[in-house]
């Protein structure tokens, strides 16, 4: 029986339980993806930072930025949260295969979506009146907020890089703070970049940010999807 037992795991793959083979720095890297990857998209939230940036100064585009991060970081700890529930199922690596290829997809059609979508809709006119950081802060956490189809942008990319690690809580944790240390960087240099280019910014310069961003999302998600396809798994970066 003790044979039998040994052979029977040796033929089980990644029997080890993947939550105890994610490293402290794994996390804090795929946490700043994450954190990158759902800001950068110009949907409402991004049009409102570079309008306010050159319409109010780059301090208040960061803060809108800001108020965008505080929202998403909200949102990925309540997927997180749902996700550990079912941690014990997508254990299975059968299980945890066509998670990571069902986000794959999701991603894709979100790349496809973003290429496609024109930010320059959105744009509206902006009062002049500076009005306080803390307002524009809470506006940008509200229209964020109001927005929860994020859940499924976060479900996609928690199952791409097994992201949520329960049984493992100091790089769960530093995983969820560098979702808003690279949602904050997205923000920061969106915001000073458009301070630079002020004077030669265009409508234009929106489509073409949402093509190149899709671009990514779309050439990354196959790439994950056919390391899937293959047996094999996102490089360990520990």
């Amino acid at each position: 029986m003790l044979l039998q037992l040994s052979a029977d795991i040796q033929n089980i793959p990644n029997f080890i339980p993947w939550q105890q083979t994610i490293g402290l720095m794994e996390m804090i890297v795929k946490g700043a993806i994450i954190g990158i990857v759902v800001s950068a998209p110009m949907g409402p939230t991004g049009v409102l930072c570079i309008q306010r940036t050159l319409n109010k100064g780059r301090w208040y585009g960061f803060a809108t930025g800001c108020g965008a991060a505080l929202s998403d970081i909200i949102y990925a700890i309540i997927t997180g949260y749902g996700m550990s529930f079912v941690v014990d199922y997508i254990e299975d690596p059968h299980l945890l295969f066509w998670m990571k290829l069902v986000g794959c997809a999701l991603l894709f059609i979100f790349g496809i979506y973003t290429f496609h979508s024109n930010p320059a809709g959105e744009i509206r006119n902006v009062s002049h009146n500076k009005g306080s950081l803390v307002t524009t802060f809470i506006t940008g956490f509200s229209t964020t907020f109001l927005n929860p189809g994020i859940v499924f942008l976060f479900l996609a990319m928690f199952g791409q890089f097994t992201f949520i690690v329960p049984d493992n809580p100091i790089p769960q944790i530093a995983g969820y703070i560098f979702i808003v240390i690279g949602a904050l960087l997205w923000w920061f240099v969106l915001s000073w970049l458009v301070d630079k280019v002020r004077n030669r910014f265009e409508e234009r310069g929106l489509w073409i940010i949402n093509r190149v961003i899709g671009v990514i999302v779309m050439i990354v998600s196959a790439v994950v999807a056919i390391w899937t396809l293959t047996g094999n798994s996102i490089p360990s970066m520990y």
